[in-house]
């Protein structure tokens, strides 16, 4: 049976992955949405249309900072738990959750 403290860093390591991911998903959403409005305008489109893609962009851009600060409260939590099993530090799981702490952008710090 695997160690339980093992387990909580893969639990912990996934989380922060997975926010890191859903970050950048937002934010390469938002740039699309961008191009696409800009687009709208030079071909002088409905401007409900472009209201509408306006509305979806802002709620895009509204999203960045909560996930910017699930990402940080998650880095923190993580970063606490491995201080906390230094001891296990020979382990894959540890090693690949100090990688993925390297990683995280620095603005999430």
């Amino acid at each position: 049976m695997t160690d339980p403290r093992i387990r909580q860093i893969k639990i912990k390591t996934g989380v922060l992955k997975r926010l890191i991911k859903e970050e950048a998903s937002y934010k390469a959403e938002a740039k699309k949405q961008e191009e696409k409005i800009e687009h709208l305008k030079a071909e002088a489109a409905d401007s409900f249309l472009i209201k509408q893609h306006l509305a979806s962009l802002q709620e895009t851009i509204m999203m960045i900072p909560d996930s910017r600060r699930r990402m940080t409260v998650a880095k923190a939590d993580l970063e606490q738990l491995l201080e906390a099993e230094e001891e296990l530090s020979e382990s894959a799981e540890y090693n690949e959750a100090k990688s993925i702490l390297d990683s995280v952008p620095s603005e999430a710090s």
